[in-house]
């Protein structure tokens, strides 16, 4: 009789944890479902629904250099050379907090963290008011360097963490024979810290690109707007959305950042290639 009731529980709690992811993944299936059906149809609404008619009209009104194509260039331009420096940046920064034992290592790390928690809104004012005295306002590389700057602190962290994971002996044996620290770190850290290098690439990339605050802040000449200012074009005035197009370009938007996924997947899901490279 107890095995009996014990089982029973088992059961209805297994049962409430299977309604509850399904309650969950149904919060993300059903706006990816309603991005898919409106790009399709020719008279979407905010409802959920099969498309009245598939069509390509919706596809077909976006796919202009004005709507579409420059700002996906500009937000190309913006998020990836942004994202390099970010990464190149955060492994020089993490390398000395990796390697070297110092007194300002802690302080540093605990000045990082309190950075990554600062809300961007509370410093563009500030921002602001420089790129105007230095004249980076209305400028690419004016927001590119601040995208750097915004995501440089929780990229350090990540680097750092992911950098701690390579054996310092292999470094070592490199400057046994006269490698130098910059080698090292190209030669040696980097490649074996291939997915963690991968990690904060993709995350960095993302951020940047879904960032509307910013560029909407520090550009002002429409022709150099990214994807996620111009999709705020869709929304017209007293309330008129054109919800198909706007699906439509929801689904190029996301396009740039699925494929860098893909293409980085292998990276993200191996390990450190250290084999036995300590040994012996």
């Amino acid at each position: 009789m107890a095995a009996t009731h014990l089982a029973d529980r088992r059961r209805n709690r297994r049962l409430a944890a299977d309604a509850g992811l399904l309650a969950v993944a149904a919060a993300f299936v059903l706006p990816l479902a309603w991005v898919v059906l409106s790009a399709l149809d020719p008279h979407a609404d905010l409802r959920v629904k099969a498309p009245d008619g598939v069509t390509l009209e919706n596809f077909d009104a976006i796919l202009t250099s004005d709507i579409t194509f420059t700002p996906l260039l500009n937000s190309l331009i913006l998020c990836g050379g942004a994202t390099l420096l970010t990464v190149v940046c955060a492994a020089l920064a993490a390398y000395p907090l990796s390697r070297f034992s110092s007194r300002l290592n802690r302080p540093f790390l605990l000045s990082i963290v309190f950075a990554t928690s600062l809300p961007i809104t509370a410093i563009m004012v500030p921002v602001y008011a420089l790129f105007v005295q230095v004249d980076l306002i209305d400028t690419l590389q004016g927001t590119i360097l601040f995208f750097a700057a915004s995501q440089l602190p929780f990229a350090i962290w990540l680097m750092k963490n992911f950098m701690d994971g390579v054996p310092k002996e292999l470094e070592e044996a490199a400057w046994t024979d006269g490698a130098g620290s910059l080698q090292s770190l190209t030669r040696i850290v980097l490649p074996l810290m291939g997915p963690g290098v991968a990690v904060v690439t993709v995350f960095s990339f993302v951020m940047m690109w879904g960032n509307f605050f910013v560029p909407f802040m520090l550009l002002l000449t429409p022709d150099q707007m990214p994807a996620s200012v111009s999709i705020n074009e869709f929304f017209g005035n007293r309330g008129m959305v054109a919800y198909g197009q706007l699906a439509a370009f929801s689904i190029v938007y996301s396009t740039p950042v699925i494929l860098l996924y893909v293409l980085i997947a292998r990276r993200l899901g191996g390990g450190f290639a250290l084999g036995g490279a300590v040994k012996g």
